[in-house]
């Protein structure tokens, strides 16, 4: 008989509920359908966290000459001025809806449920699959923030305090513990010990 840790159920079943992840978006093939200032926005959105993207930007007009600008400059984007249509979504894995036509999402929706492509819907929670979050970003440190869609302002502000909190080092710390780690011999609970060693150490430095 094997010696198993006994699982208990949660009972935080209040709050939140989203489970966080995050997409190598470089390896998958996004759609964005909208080219006024919220489909550029989610553009910049997608183009700053994972500038090798390969990115379909789809409008019936495309209003925001940034978009051409960010096509220039990433060679993995293409943009197209055209209504919507159904073999766009061939071969994607991510969809961003991003203009203000409602009827027009829901009818995409449609379809990406159908064909099980993660989609985004621009300020339509009940027609997300996924939301954007709040970024915090230092080097290879990344932190989502997300209220659930409840106040987009406190997250702003909670990144903002973030960004201000956490030392401009943090990249040194994180190659540091690398290191550190690779070199460690012995079972995870040790080499979890030794880590979490360095990390007391470097925020008291910091306080």
């Amino acid at each position: 008989m094997t010696n198993q840790r006994e699982i208990l159920p949660s009972d935080n079943n209040a709050g939140n509920q989203l489970f966080p992840v995050f997409f190598k978006l470089h390896e998958l093939e996004v759609l964005v359908v909208g080219g006024g200032y919220v489909g550029l926005e989610k553009l910049q959105a997608i183009l700053k966290n994972s500038p090798q993207t390969h990115v379909m930007l789809v409008g019936k007009e495309i209003l925001q000459q940034e978009i051409y600008a960010l096509a220039t400059q990433h060679p993995h984007v293409k943009v197209i001025e055209s209504e919507f249509r159904r073999h766009y979504l061939r071969g994607k894995d991510l969809v961003f809806l991003a203009t203000n036509d409602r009827r027009l999402h829901e009818k995409i929706r449609q379809i990406t449920r159908r064909k099980h492509i993660m989609t985004n819907v621009a300020d339509t929670p009940d027609l997300c699959d996924f939301y954007l979050s709040s970024v915090v970003k230092k080097g290879d440190l990344k932190i989502a923030i997300s209220s659930n869609g409840k106040s987009p302002t406190l997250t702003k502000r909670i990144r903002e305090y973030l960004e201000e909190a956490i030392p401009d080092d943090v990249q040194q710390l994180l190659d540091n513990l690398k290191e550190v780690r690779d070199q460690l011999k012995g079972d995870f609970e040790y080499k979890v010990q030794k880590l979490n060693e360095v990390t007391a150490d470097w925020l008291k430095k910091d306080k």
